[in-house]
């Protein structure tokens, strides 16, 4: 039997092994998959064990995606453009691979999913931390028409946007934000676990236009409750794309891609506690 795991600190919340089961008897692939709390002095140590235990493949979650990243020489692209790794493939050898599937869930479960159609949309992008930098690539890629990253300091979203190297791409500080109109908010930081949001002004969401926050929870997130505040057409949270950046994790170790929405259904049905994927 093929071993994976999840490896983070914390950890004990994490969903990773109930989803990874999940996607494994539908599929009828044999693993095990577990949760490593991981040494924050020394995480290569951690994953160095877990491959000569027989372990094929590792999620990393907060704080080791940039050490994920820093670690592996062979990245693939989209994880070289986020600067970060949340997902390790082991090769034969023993050789590591690493990719970023954070931005793919993204878009999967919004477009996919949810139906949003992102063609010469307007989208805003809240922070310029990991989970932004994660998702920014993919985002680009779903083809809009304009994107802003906005943090509260304007200095990050500016060098993220400029990191980007797209026309379409610029950055800002929140307070830069006023007068604009966005047809797509989504919602990078991980402000909404203190119970906040970040300090947006009002009219930012053009008629229609709909709100999505990464994180994910049993009830409303604070920003999906600004989104419903400002009128927003939908107000979605992050729990379809944790499921889905999984899907596309257990795609490239097992080279098949499981049907997604009896699992999020699962997660919905049994309830989760308010959590952040960053």
């Amino acid at each position: 039997m093929d071993h994976y795991a999840v490896i983070g600190n914390p950890i004990a919340h994490s969903k990773s092994p109930l989803i990874h089961a999940a996607f494994a008897r539908q599929t009828g692939q044999r693993l095990d998959y577990r949760r490593i709390l991981g040494s924050r002095e020394d995480f290569a140590g951690d994953v160095r064990a877990f491959v000569a235990d027989g372990g094929r493949g590792l999620n990393v979650t907060v704080p080791f995606k940039q050490e994920a990243w820093a670690l592996l020489g062979d990245r693939s692209p989209r994880a070289e453009a986020a600067g970060a790794v949340n997902t390790i493939i082991v090769l034969d050898g023993g050789l590591l691979r690493g990719d970023n599937t954070d931005g793919v869930g993204l878009v999967r479960d919004l477009a996919g999913n949810q139906g949003f159609d992102f063609t010469g949309q307007r989208v805003l992008l809240l922070g310029a931390g990991g989970a932004a930098r994660g998702v920014l690539g993919a985002l680009l890629e779903a083809g809009p028409g304009r994107l802003v990253v906005a943090n509260r300091t304007a200095s990050r979203a500016v060098a993220l946007a400029a990191a980007a190297a797209d026309a379409r791409v610029s950055g800002s500080g929140l307070d830069a934000l006023a007068g604009q109109s966005f047809d797509l908010i989504i919602n990078a930081t991980s402000s909404g676990l203190d119970g906040d949001v970040p300090a947006l002004p009002d009219g930012l969401l053009a008629a229609g236009g709909w709100t999505y926050d990464m994180l994910y929870g049993d009830a409303p997130t604070p920003f999906c409750n600004w989104g419903e505040a400002q009128g927003a057409a939908r107000t979605l949270d992050g729990l379809g794309m944790l499921v889905e950046q999984a899907a596309e994790s257990f795609r490239l170790w097992r080279g098949v891609a499981p049907d997604t929405a009896p699992v999020i259904a699962m997660l919905r049905a049994g309830g989760i506690e308010t959590k952040f994927e960053g």
